[in-house]
């Protein structure tokens, strides 16, 4: 049920972001194809990596509609993706494309619970979409909005637990209930969490919704369950090359599926020259990889073969790898 405060929050922050917010581009349309894109890609990357590196824009001109993406080749479209990681978002992204042209003639659903039935569709990105696209009243909870609504109402309850999530999802959808524009408050709510109420040191003295504020100590919320530590994982990887060529096997993991990446072998022989390491992160996991060279090129194996060195830029690799190839070559 709807409060005198709940009511007080909204038309606030709708005011406030009428004068402060960010004019990025996914704001300045209404098409659901180019704010599903920013979405997929926003999910797990920061804006500033998403627009000053050129991924979105790129995107938006090599796909620009939902037929180009679902016509596209996979090789491309993860050429596309490549440095963004979490690489199932970009294949969810086409599939979602093939369906979207195959089961709804090309015409992006504008109910929440069609939105939903599509691949890769959460709960977040159908009411971001909803929300975005078509302004209408449905909630959304990414990392910003939990902070936001954690601290706004002094709730301790981890948010990453199934009783938080609830009474997050339930306090967000009272919300936009309330909201002149779904589109303005929604996006209001989300950027409050990026510029003022931020995870360290929020600017609470400029919060435009400070006094509705309840927080005893806004930085200490909002509160996670005990993280799992990282597992260490040690990899070998070859750098085989050829007559201006180089050795390369392409994933067939669920992860990474149909990108490029250094062969890898589970015994190094003896004799190979061991060339550079580096580690990485991959969800739980961190990999201390280590590239030996080979005392002669080696023969392709299943999934492998020799690509020319001038082919490297149209071959999609995964990150860790081609920040391999950038140090070797």
């Amino acid at each position: 049920m709807a409060s005198s405060r709940d009511s007080k929050i909204v038309s606030k922050l709708e005011a406030w972001f009428e004068h402060n917010g960010k004019d990025y581009p996914w704001r300045q349309t209404t098409d659901p194809y180019a704010i599903l894109v920013s979405e997929i890609m926003l999910q797990q990357t920061q804006i500033t990596t998403v627009l000053e590196r050129g991924y979105y824009s790129g995107w938006m001109k090599k796909f620009p509609t939902f037929a180009a993406l679902a016509a596209a080749s996979e090789d491309d479209v993860l050429k596309a993706w490549e440095g963004l990681g979490y690489y199932r978002r970009a294949r969810n992204l086409q599939k979602l494309a093939q369906a979207v042209i195959g089961q709804h003639a090309g015409q992006f659903p504008s109910d929440t619970a069609a939105m939903r039935a599509l691949p890769g569709v959460g709960p977040y990105t159908a009411g971001a979409v909803a929300s975005f696209a078509f302004d209408l009243a449905a909630p959304l909870v990414d990392g910003n909005v939990a902070r936001v609504l954690s601290r706004l109402n002094n709730d301790a309850t981890p948010v990453d637990t199934p009783q938080a999530q609830k009474q997050l999802w339930q306090t967000a959808n009272n919300l936009v209930l309330l909201a002149g524009s779904p589109r303005r408050f929604n996006s209001a709510l989300m950027e409050l969490g990026q510029t003022h109420c931020r995870p360290e040191k929020p600017a609470c003295l400029l919060c435009p919704i400070k006094a509705h504020c309840t927080a005893d100590n806004p930085e200490s919320l909002p509160k996670k369950s005990k993280r799992i530590a990282l597992t260490e994982v040690i990899e070998s990887a070859v750098l085989s090359v050829k007559d201006g060529a180089i050795l390369l096997e392409q994933e067939t993991g669920p992860r990474r599926t149909g990108l490029w990446r250094l062969p890898r072998v589970e015994t190094v022989p003896t004799g190979w020259e061991r060339v550079t390491t580096l580690t990485y992160g991959i969800t739980r996991y961190k990999v201390r990889m280590t590239v030996f060279r080979p005392t002669t090129p080696l023969p392709p194996a299943e999934h492998q073969r020799y690509i020319p060195f001038s082919h490297l830029p149209t071959v999609a690799l995964a990150s860790p790898y081609k920040k391999a190839l950038n140090l070797l070559l």
